[in-house]
């Protein structure tokens, strides 16, 4: 929570839940695993607060669906409060998804969970204005 001063007002702005979260795509359950270069199709989610580390591993349940896993991941990430997603790819589908939802895309991420959180809290990566492979990017990997 942080506190912002307009003149006479003091205007207190809450996170949602209290904490900011990001996504990392992994291919384990840890902050030392790789990053999974596809995001709905990925191994694992690692849902993060940037600032104490504190995370949650996902198991992607849609790793295996014939369509639609771009989607379906993009709205478990909204359900889930996420803010910024970190993955080596994001194809058309789920890039609108998470763009609907206000979720800040970043890709080309690479290394370890870890790295990737530290590249994202030291302002490295840039933020992703397109999808950056076609749909059905991560069938059959």
């Amino acid at each position: 929570m942080r506190a912002v001063s307009m003149g006479m007002a003091e205007v207190v702005i809450k996170k949602e839940g209290g904490t900011m979260k990001i996504c990392i795509t992994s291919e384990g359950k840890t902050l030392d695993a790789k990053v999974d270069s596809r995001f709905g199709r990925c191994q694992y989610f690692i849902l993060v607060n940037p600032d104490t580390l504190e995370f949650e591993a996902i198991e992607n349940s849609n790793i295996n669906q014939a369509g639609g896993a771009g989607i379906q991941s993009g709205q478990l990430m909204a359900s889930k409060g996420i803010k910024a997603v970190l993955t080596g790819n994001v194809g058309p589908n789920a890039f609108q998804t998470l763009n609907a939802a206000g979720i800040d895309i970043y890709t080309g991420v690479s290394g370890s969970v870890k790295e990737a959180i530290e590249a994202y809290k030291s302002g490295k990566l840039k933020k992703t204005e397109s999808p950056s492979v076609s749909s059905k990017f991560g069938m059959g990997k």
